[in-house]
């Protein structure tokens, strides 16, 4: 995973009091802070790792390899690797994720999906113990 990788530099951010209406695409990595309506999707071709922040609301589908959520999120979510949800994460919408760490305090309305290959069992991390 990323832990054992260099993660991507974050290149972008849209600053809070920012809002956009309609889709992004980025590479490497992309904080929000402001609004987005629209889907945010990472590249395929390198690493990514995309942060919403405390501060941040996205309506829309997201998808990227590492997902750092502490705002709010209503639309699906995609995290090809690994999905951080930390205490103020909101999620209304389905999730699919290979590997999770959730802090107490997030919240999802939805479905978790694993993303599994042949009979893998989901990475599930617990954020109290840090490892």
């Amino acid at each position: 995973m990323f832990n054992k990788k260099k993660q991507p530099p974050i290149k972008s951010l849209i600053a809070e009091g920012s809002h956009i209406d309609g889709n992004i695409r980025f590479t490497d990595g992309l904080r929000v802070d402001g609004t987005i309506t629209g889907d945010i999707h990472a590249g395929e071709d390198v690493a990514s790792i995309l942060v919403i922040s405390e501060v941040a609301s996205v309506t829309g589908a997201v998808v990227a390899d590492h997902i750092i959520i502490n705002g709010s999120v209503t639309g699906p979510i995609h995290a090809r690797r690994m999905l951080e949800l930390q205490p103020k994460a909101r999620i209304q919408g389905d999730v699919d994720y290979a590997a999770l760490e959730m802090h107490q305090g997030a919240l999802i309305t939805g479905q978790l999906r694993p993303l599994l290959g042949e009979e893998e069992k989901p990475t599930l991390k617990l954020a109290a113990n840090n490892q």
